[in-house]
């Protein structure tokens, strides 16, 4: 059975996982990759070094956001929200981010001795001194879900 998910569905799909696929567009060119994330309820947190995504995301902020959870071909559930990127500049808010999005990743990560951030660096040390963190929101104005179940 194919169905849609109600709101609340929708905001638990959101707010259960850590990955997700952000979409963005330049010059009518689409670009969408994997991000990790956290959902506050209203927007998602995320960070990235600077890079193709955020340079395209600072021309264009509309952005579109996509969530699944998969069990099999013919049982998942997916979600599709519209928004606006918001890059984060204040510090405090930025420390608040990075403290979100630490502790909603942690359970699922089992880093090794050589990970560093999420494989935005090669090395950990590298973070803060040639690579810098940005922290911004996806501000959510539209959701829609989606759902098979067998």
């Amino acid at each position: 059975m194919l169905g849609e998910l109600n709101d609340e569905q929708i905001e638990n799909l959101l707010s259960s996982q850590v990955t997700g696929r952000i979409a963005c567009s330049n010059d009518g060119v689409p670009y969408i990759v994997p991000i990790n994330y956290y959902y506050d309820g209203e927007k998602i947190i995320a960070h990235s070094v600077e890079g193709k995504k955020i340079s395209i995301m600072r021309k264009n902020p509309v952005v579109c956001f996509q969530v699944d959870q998969i069990t099999n071909i013919f049982n998942w559930q997916s979600v599709i929200a519209w928004g606006r990127f918001e890059e984060i500049s204040d510090m405090e808010e930025k420390g608040n981010c990075m403290e979100a999005l630490r502790a909603r990743i942690r359970p699922f990560s089992a880093p090794g001795p050589d990970h560093a951030s999420h494989g935005l660096a090669e090395r950990a040390e590298d973070l803060g001194l040639h690579l810098q963190l940005i922290f911004y929101k996806i501000v959510l104005v539209m959701k829609s879900g989606r759902f098979e179940k067998s």
